[in-house]
């Protein structure tokens, strides 16, 4: 199992930063990839942002050269930058990690992102 545990997010105006934090324990080392996903009211979640364990990075279009996902190894965390925030980023954000062989799911908490205009 793995467990994952969230940090940041929060209230800012549009242009504005924010980072999330994701800290991962149990089986880590089973770990495939970590991910961002976000799911706004009335939408279904979607993957903002990936990292997999060999370090590559995906993002989806939305938010390509605005939001960055880093990992700190050392503290089994993952990060996600988000700069030039816009109003409809607007969304809960949730932690995912893929693990095992299966490619079994773990979610963080979830962490509330509002930006106004």
């Amino acid at each position: 199992q793995v467990q994952l545990v969230e940090s940041g997010g929060g209230l800012v105006q549009a242009g504005g930063s924010l980072r999330l934090s994701c800290a991962a324990s149990g089986n880590i080392f089973s770990i495939n990839r970590m991910g961002w996903y976000r799911q706004a009211p009335g939408k279904q979640r979607e993957l903002v942002a990936s990292i997999s364990s060999d370090g590559r990075t995906n993002y989806v279009d939305s938010v390509q050269g605005r939001f960055t996902i880093s990992r700190d190894n050392a503290k089994n965390t993952v990060h996600l930058q988000m700069n030039s925030l816009k109003p409809e980023d607007t969304a809960v954000y949730y932690c995912n990690a893929r693990w095992g062989s299966n490619w079994s799911h773990s979610w963080g908490q979830g962490t509330q992102v509002t930006v106004s205009s």
